[in-house]
């Protein structure tokens, strides 16, 4: 199936949610916010979960039909770090090679930091730390953290214009390159976002960059993407909309849809630990079909299939 902008019509599944909290144990209180990649015949997410102390870890699941699941008992990426003590939140995947690039935010209880682990089997990683020391992608927005913060990385496997590639940023969303996937590079400083959220639309309060992108044939790199309005600062709603670049200048958004794709619907969609959230991060092809990855109020996770 080919690519197009926008991607879709996506249709949640009946199956919904498809993994839920489970157990006593560091998945027991919510499970949300998956990375995906299809690994062979199955497709493999890495999500988010934590216990009642809100100290996340990052799983595994398989699936040979891309909705029913079966998890591993334990986590493949834990906190080690002073960096991320706080948890490993929010993982997203690519694989170049024989490689599997995983950005992660490493949460130490006040400052997010976008970092990025290594693996050749999705269970034993390496760390390789956090990327944007300094950065703040809330730089230019009159609200959100006034100090280093940084989420939410999406890289391209292929080389544009001979680096990778890589957009990141909650608040406003950002590009950075890379000649060995492994040191990164803001393309411009955090006063120069790519990606800025619309005043007055429902990405009115910010955008984060959420699924790494998937190829059109006429050479558009299409983005799965989370925007969000706040009434309040306890009222907050997520809904996913999409953004295009252009492979030959890929720091440049050339379209944006202008509503969401998926915002909340369902019951999972309107409670939970942050009510009134869809949040992607995942999106696969397979078998014929795109499914698209995502969280149901930061409690529970969901697939939505075109």
């Amino acid at each position: 199936m080919t690519a197009t902008f926008p991607l879709g019509p996506f249709e949640p599944s009946p199956a919904n949610p498809i993994l839920r909290p489970r157990g006593t144990g560091w998945e027991s209180a919510n499970l949300y916010n998956p990375a995906a990649i299809v690994v062979g015949d199955r497709v493999a997410l890495l999500y988010r979960a934590h216990a009642a102390d809100r100290v996340s870890r990052i799983g595994l699941a398989w699936s040979a039909d891309g909705v029913r699941f079966d998890r591993e008992d334990d986590p493949v990426l834990v906190p080690a770090h002073d960096y991320e003590r706080a948890g490993c939140e929010d993982p997203r995947i690519t694989r170049v090679g024989e490689t599997y690039y995983l950005t992660y935010t490493g949460f130490d209880g006040a400052q997010a930091q976008l970092c990025l682990a290594t693996s050749a089997d999705l269970r034993t990683w390496t760390k390789h730390g956090p990327l944007f020391p300094g950065f703040n992608t809330w730089r230019t927005l009159p609200y959100g953290p006034d100090k280093p913060w940084s989420k939410a990385g999406v890289i391209h496997p292929e080389k544009l214009g001979g680096r990778y590639w890589m957009w990141f940023g909650e608040g406003t969303i950002h590009a950075a390159t890379s000649a060995d996937l492994l040191h990164w590079t803001p393309v411009a400083g955090d006063e120069h976002p790519m990606h800025t959220p619309t005043p007055g639309e429902w990405d009115a309060t910010l955008v984060e960059i959420g699924a790494p992108p998937v190829r059109t044939d006429d050479g558009l790199l299409v983005f799965l993407t989370n925007g969000a309005t706040a009434s309040s600062p306890s009222e907050v709603h997520y809904r996913c909309g999409q953004i295009a670049v252009a492979a030959a200048d890929p720091a440049t958004v050339v379209a944006r849809t202008t509503e969401p794709w998926l915002r909340p619907t369902s019951f999972e969609d309107t409670h939970g630990m942050v009510s009134n959230v869809t949040f992607v991060e995942g999106l696969v092809h397979f078998r014929g079909r795109w499914f698209a990855y995502y969280g149901q109020s930061d409690t529970t996770l969901a697939v939505a299939i075109c």
